[in-house]
Order: C-alpha cells, then sequence, then structure tokens
C-alpha cells in the first residue's frame, strides 16, 4: 500500500470519527474542510460549495476568502457540478473558464456530492503546486465523500 493510499485510509478513519452522531451536513462539511485543510499538504484551499438553485454557493471552507456564487459549467467547480465527473485539473492556467479565486492556486481537484439523483455540491481543493493531485488523492477522496454523503441528513443540504 502506497503512503498516499495509507494517508487516505486515516483521513477515512478521522472523518467517519468525525461524523459520527452528527447528520447534519453542513456541519459535517465544515469539519471535513478544516481536517482536510490541516492534514494535506500544499493546498491552500479547501472547501465545498453548495447547490443552490441552478447554482452553487460558497459553502463551509478553510483558506482565502473565496468566490461566492458559480454558475453551472463555469470554471473547475461548475464543471465538475453540471458533469457529476470529478475534475482533477494539473494547471488551472490551461483550465478553459477557469475562475481565479486565489491567485496563488495553480492546480485543483473537484469532487461532486451526489446523493440519489440528487446534486448536493462539490468539494474543491486547491493547490499552489502544479500537478499536485494524484489517481490516489482523487480514490481517497472519493471514498472521503461517500462516507459523507452516508453519514449525513440531506435537510442541511439545498436542492
Amino acid at each position: 500500500m502506497s503512503e498516499t493510499a495509507q494517508q487516505y485510509d486515516v483521513l477515512l478513519q478521522q472523518a467517519t470519527a468525525l461524523f459520527d452522531g452528527e447528520r447534519h451536513f453542513v456541519a459535517n462539511c465544515a469539519n471535513l474542510c478544516a481536517l482536510l485543510f490541516m492534514t494535506l499538504e500544499d493546498v491552500n484551499w479547501a472547501g465545498v460549495y453548495l447547490m443552490d438553485g441552478d447554482e452553487l454557493i460558497v459553502g463551509p471552507f478553510q483558506g482565502l476568502p473565496a468566490c461566492t456564487r458559480i454558475g453551472m459549467g463555469k470554471g473547475v467547480c461548475g464543471t465538475a457540478a453540471q458533469s457529476r465527473q470529478i475534475q482533477r485539473v494539473d494547471n488551472v492556467h490551461e483550465f478553459d473558464g477557469h475562475i481565479a479565486c486565489d491567485s496563488a492556486s495553480n492546480s485543483e481537484i473537484v469532487l461532486p456530492i451526489v446523493r440519489g439523483d440528487t446534486l448536493l455540491g462539490v468539494l474543491d481543493i486547491d493547490s499552489p503546486i502544479y500537478a499536485r493531485f494524484s489517481q490516489h488523492d482523487e480514490a481517497g477522496l472519493s471514498r472521503i465523500v461517500d462516507v459523507l454523503v452516508a453519514s449525513s441528513d440531506s435537510a442541511g443540504a439545498r436542492s
């Protein structure tokens, strides 16, 4: 098992413990963002954008102030939301339509947060390091998002 896979096993255990006994989606998102920001190396922003009508609105996050609203299909987050596909971008400056909230960000990974057929939002993590996120990060973060969804009631999320 790689060091990254082991790190995500530990993160998954920590996230599961944080969510234990708490069903509120936004509260769990807040704790998850703090955990990821505090634990992952070379990350300058970790947050959740929540679905609000037909756009994303900034939710819990750690890092510099962020863009407040993102339209579907706009930037990396809006693309992940619209396609419901993970977006792992090695160089955000080459991503057509990238929305630069923090000029220090050079790479990004965005994971849709979906329950059944409902898009609850996206988990967005930025890094100042080019090509910071790997397949191992994608796999580990996907498992954590799955636990977030399973641990939380949709009452805390707007759809």
